[in-house]
């Protein structure tokens, strides 16, 4: 067994992390192969022993649903018997929530063994030169973070290793990976900056997960994106499978979630019956239409892996499905009222969240905590939701310079033809105090637009001792 280190040790350790450069938590954020250099990435890896090469990967990205895909697909490869790593990004509460293995954080002595071992490597690499004075050779925190989760993978020895992209994919730290299966979960408008202003350019960039050789799990259902993906992974000479065509599903959603836990279920259907074939009535914790179609493609990636021979039963995907759990993802934090947390941040997740919420609690009193991030897009998301609630309280969070301004969401807001009432707070913890003050037992309080409000609501909430109910 390893010896505990010092709490003061793991201190040392998380803030040498965040003195890494972190494009999650800057004003503007950059996307190019000068900022997200994939060389360097290979470089940290290299001088820690390549702990990726001993690793059997499932590479996952998306829009959204590829973290509760990866969730999901990890949950069936445990219920299978399979010791199974989670990477995941961003966290909510802490860094190790980054880092899972058969459901358990890396603990705080493994990330402070880890980042010993990596901190003078990246010392050694911050006073290289490069040939371009705008380029670094310094590693930035998610790419620090990466390495670590590697490390600890690699050193459990685990079965198989499940990796969220953190954005985009072609330039993604994740990326330098050579996987058994890689997925694309779906593709719609987010950090558009970043990857570009349509769905083909974005796609472009989520595309650039495929590897030559590798089968390709699809979900995406939009026929332009579809078009730019099938023609990557034909160049690539992948095997393609996709939702639609290769695999489909039937939900039926879960009814009452404000009063009682209940669960959705799902028909699936895998065209290919040597590896799957159908399940009927599996069950799903995650609530939503959009949550079965992730269902639907962890489910075809079994098939993949089934196809390379490993072992996994039908009573663990029922298992994997029905036992997932996956925070800020329509999470009901108490009751009497109903408070639920979600991280939808774009047009597609926010249309998703209020689907569910229209589908599966019951009528009453609705009540939006709303804070979000400047390059989102602010006026499509609040037409969404603004019908959807009686009152809404703006806010923002206070450990990204990106947020809005609250005076500014009100501004776009009156530009609505919603009736909602609306509310300003300065910080999440003066939301949750208005909150208390508006709404009664009966109410439903949706906390969403970002995984930043959702972080610092839930610890408002904890704060308050008003959490669970």
């Amino acid at each position: 067994m390893q010896p505990l280190v010092h709490p003061l040790e793991h201190d040392s350790a998380v803030a040498f992390l965040h003195s890494r450069i972190n494009y999650e938590r800057i004003d503007a954020v950059p996307y190019g192969q000068r900022d997200f250099r994939l060389d360097r990435m290979r470089q940290l890896l290299q001088r820690l022993g390549n702990p990726q090469d001993a690793l059997r990967i499932v590479h996952i990205a998306g829009t959204k649903g590829k973290g509760s895909t990866a969730a999901m697909v990890a949950g069936i490869l445990g219920a299978a018997g399979y010791r199974t790593g989670l990477y995941s990004s961003p966290h909510l509460d802490r860094v190790e929530e980054r880092i899972a293995i058969d459901g358990e954080h890396c603990s705080p002595d493994e990330l402070t063994r880890h980042v010993a071992r990596i901190q003078p490597v990246v010392a050694a690499m911050d006073e290289l030169p490069t040939a371009d004075p705008r380029e670094s050779n310094r590693p930035t925190y998610f790419e620090v973070v990466t390495a670590l989760a590697m490390l600890c993978f690699a050193e459990r020895n685990v079965d198989a290793a499940v990796l969220e992209v953190g954005l985009g994919g072609r330039l993604d730290s994740t990326n330098v990976c050579q996987p058994l299966v890689s997925v694309i979960t779906s593709i719609s408008y987010d950090h558009t900056l970043q990857l570009g202003t349509t769905l083909t350019e974005i796609a472009g960039e989520k595309a650039g997960i495929i590897k030559p050789g590798v089968p390709l799990v699809r979900g995406v259902q939009v026929d332009e994106p579809r078009a730019v993906v099938r023609r990557v992974a034909g160049q690539h000479g992948c095997r393609l499978v996709e939702l639609g065509r290769d695999f489909d599903f039937r939900y039926r959603p879960p009814r009452g979630l404000d009063i009682a836990v209940d669960y959705g279920h799902m028909d699936f259907l895998y065209r290919d019956e040597a590896v799957a074939g159908e399940f009927s009535d599996l069950e799903l914790s995650l609530p939503g239409a959009h949550q079965a179609a992730n269902a639907a493609v962890s489910v075809a990636v079994v098939g993949e892996l089934r196809r390379l021979g490993w072992k996994i039963p039908e009573a663990a995907v029922r298992r994997g499905l029905r036992q997932v759990r996956w925070p800020a993802r329509v999470e009901v934090l108490s009751r009497a009222p109903t408070v639920v947390l979600d991280s939808a941040h774009n047009v597609a997740s926010i249309q998703a969240l209020v689907g569910v919420l229209r589908e599966s609690f019951s009528p009453a009193p609705r009540l939006l905590v709303f804070a979000t991030t400047r390059d989102k897009d602010v006026p499509g998301m609040l037409q969404v939701l603004l019908g959807a609630f009686d009152d809404v309280i703006f806010t923002r969070y206070g450990q990204n310079p990106r947020a809005v301004d609250p005076r500014q969401l009100a501004a776009i807001a009156a530009e609505t033809a919603a009736a909602a009432r609306v509310h300003l707070a300065v910080d999440p913890a003066s939301a949750w105090q208005r909150t208390q003050t508006i709404a009664g037992r009966k109410h439903i309080i949706c906390i969403t637009g970002s995984f930043f409000i959702a972080a610092e609501m839930r610890a408002a909430i904890q704060q308050s001792g008003a959490w669970p109910a």
